[in-house]
């Protein structure tokens, strides 16, 4: 995989606008005031004042910031601007201004999706690719090259549609009808639990009748209200995933040493972008949801720990000790920068150790 400058700038660019432009727009509608938007940290590359708001991009393309009137005390506010400070807000405004930004990846990547399911995806179809020996459907008389069309007296086209039939089959058997060169067949087929590995590596027990997929596959394209709804469904999949794959690193499931870092996303960018422009999009959607959930994650410094911070004042209805807040962000930027090296390390393994 080689690592496409462009594309990463254009890839982390606009998930960072995104994600800031939530804060921004929630501290407009909320009527805290602005002081600064920025694309990156570090020093200032570019920048524009305009009103109040500094618009800058700075040099360093990791992240971005949008700092509010009063967010780190009263500095740069007027007698009289105390009701345009961040912190004298009510809690849940502050709680809806920090987690607009999360919120908004989501949404990116939701009306991403939606476009995407109304351009088309590819998707397998019904053929069958192989029929291993002594598997059911061997047995029942499944061959390869069999264009799978109903499964008990249900059409079938994609190969996600024999899936949904034999894994909720539940060990009941099935009535399959194929298309065999101009002949249509049935079979009476009978899935067998099989045992496998899920995306985490975990033994799981499924049923299956033991054919495979071919590689022929079709552009499926939904409709505006469809696509909606495949669209929703499918963010909220990937979400569930990514916070499972959280879970699982935590547990100890998966392996710290899957955690990429920029170089990774670089490359997977390159080779996204060279295979056309809805991979790439595709791809970004998915890392926006990535970056909601993590950037949803308890940790101070993060919106996340902001959140737990304004959740536990809802809660309480006392601030929590301005103290403990900052102890906790040192703590948090700590644990950042070391996974940052983590993940660096991680990614400069990856470039020198070849690949099997």
């Amino acid at each position: 995989m080689g690592i496409d400058i462009v594309s990463v700038i254009i890839l982390l660019g606009i998930l960072i606008f995104v994600h800031e432009l939530g804060h921004f727009l929630a501290a407009k509608a909320s009527g805290v005031g602005v002081l600064k938007f920025s694309l990156g940290f570090g020093p200032r590359l570019i920048g524009k004042k305009v009103g109040e708001t500094e618009y800058r991009i700075s040099a360093i393309p990791l992240g971005g910031y949008v700092r509010l009137f009063g967010e780190s005390g009263d500095e740069g506010l007027l007698p009289g601007d105390e009701k345009r400070s961040f912190q004298k807000q009510p809690v849940l405004k502050r709680i809806g201004i920090v987690a607009a930004g999360p919120f908004f990846n989501f949404l990116f990547a939701f009306l991403v999706l939606i476009l995407i399911f109304m351009a088309g995806v590819p998707e397998l179809t019904s053929r069958v690719g192989d029929v291993p020996e002594g598997t059911p459907a061997s047995r029942a008389g499944i061959q390869k090259g069999d264009l799978i069309v109903s499964i008990n007296d249900r059409p079938v086209s994609l190969w996600a549609d024999i899936v949904e039939h034999v894994h909720g089959s539940k060990g009941r058997e099935l009535a399959i009808a194929v298309r065999r060169g101009d002949r249509e067949l049935r079979f009476s087929v009978l899935p067998e639990a099989m045992k496998s590995q899920n995306l985490f590596g975990e033994e799981v027990e499924s049923y299956k009748i033991g054919i495979m997929a071919s590689t022929e596959t079709v552009t499926h394209r939904e409709g505006p209200f469809r696509a909606v709804v495949s669209a929703g469904a499918y963010t909220w999949s990937m979400t569930k995933l990514t916070v499972l794959s959280v879970v699982k690193m935590i547990e100890g499931v998966v392996s710290p040493k899957n955690l990429g870092g920029p170089i990774l996303i670089a490359q997977m960018a390159g080779t996204q972008v060279r295979q056309g422009i809805l991979p790439f999009i595709f791809f970004m959607a998915i890392l926006s949801i990535n970056l909601g959930v993590l950037n949803l994650l308890p940790i101070p410094i993060l919106d996340g720990g902001h959140l737990l911070f304004y959740v536990i004042e809802l809660v309480t209805g006392k601030e929590v000790n301005i103290r403990w807040r900052e102890r906790a962000q040192q703590v948090g930027f700590f644990l950042l920068i070391l996974l940052m090296i983590f993940v660096f390390y991680n990614d400069i393994i990856r470039i020198l150790t070849p690949s099997e």
